[in-house]
């Protein structure tokens, strides 16, 4: 961070809040992390440009899959079929549903891991060259779609939507309707109330805790990137603990971007099991 111009160099407190603002449609800090009327313009954009990318990908491997001795790139890409599609045979056991449903895991797997990649790319990169292109030094921009719990709650409630969908479409309307005020505690009257509430709460703590368990890991990395960036900000101080904070630096971070990828990968993993589990759930009768 040492540019020449240290006198007008933010606090380590100013550089994280400026790194952990949105590009939204107000152009300043959210009061709250969640606040859906406001549009996080970054967020969308990296999300939907991701979510490109991963459609691309998966019909480039499709396009070029061979009966052969597969390369590199097709090797990869069958490893992760048949993983995504082994877990879904074992637990959606409808060979008509697991058509859609196995695709869709896939897709929610690969763009998930490619949003929750992009925490790897050095944190000043893309905001510099944003604010360059905007020339205005306070420009905002935050590149990890899945550490913006807006965005890992509208995933989460679109799979809400699907096991809705799923729900009515193997029990049927009305038997899904019975299942809500006969199930859990059983079929009488006197239990309905307590049968329908516990089904509510049920759909609102798996959507909920399917979202935060994404965003809370993910945004946890982000800001710890930012806090191992803040040391090498140290390199041209005066003394030695300017160059011993900066080599802090580089061996922190190598050492948790290593690290990351492994969390990138799991936290796209049970976001996509999860998704397999309450689809599969859906199709079960209480």
């Amino acid at each position: 961070m040492a540019t020449g111009h240290e006198a007008n160099a933010p606090t380590a407190g100013e550089y994280i809040v400026h790194h952990l603002t949105h590009f939204n449609t107000t152009h300043e800090a959210q009061k709250s992390i969640v606040d859906w009327s406001v549009l996080n313009l970054d967020s969308i954009f990296w999300s939907v440009a991701i979510g490109v990318i991963t459609l691309f990908f998966l019909w480039r491997a499709a396009s070029k899959a061979t009966s052969g001795v597969p390369g590199r790139f097709q090797a990869a890409v069958e490893f992760i079929v048949e993983m995504v599609a082994d877990q879904a045979k074992g637990i959606v056991h409808s060979a008509e549903s697991r058509k859609f449903v196995a695709p869709l895991a896939l897709t929610v797997f690969i763009w998930i891991f490619l949003m929750n990649a992009m925490d790897l790319l050095p944190v000043d990169l893309l905001p510099r060259i944003w604010q360059a292109m905007n020339g205005n030094e306070h420009a905002f921009l935050r590149v990890v779609p899945t550490a913006d719990l807006n965005i890992t709650l509208g995933m989460s409630v679109g799979v809400l939507l699907i096991c809705l969908y799923y729900n009515i479409k193997i029990k049927g309307l009305g038997g899904w309707v019975h299942e809500l005020f006969a199930a859990p505690f059983g079929d009488k009257w006197f239990l309905y109330p307590v049968n329908f509430l516990m089904q509510l709460i049920e759909f609102a703590a798996k959507t909920i805790s399917h979202g935060m368990r994404l965003f809370g890991n993910m945004y946890a990395g982000e800001l710890l990137f930012m806090l191992i960036a803040l040391m090498g900000a140290t390199w041209g101080s005066g003394g030695v603990a300017g160059p011993l904070l900066f080599l802090g630096h580089v061996v922190a971070g190598s050492l948790w971007a290593i690290f990351h990828i492994l969390i990138i990968t799991l936290q796209a993993f049970i976001f996509m099991m999860l998704t397999l589990v309450y689809v599969g759930q859906a199709h079960e009768s209480h």
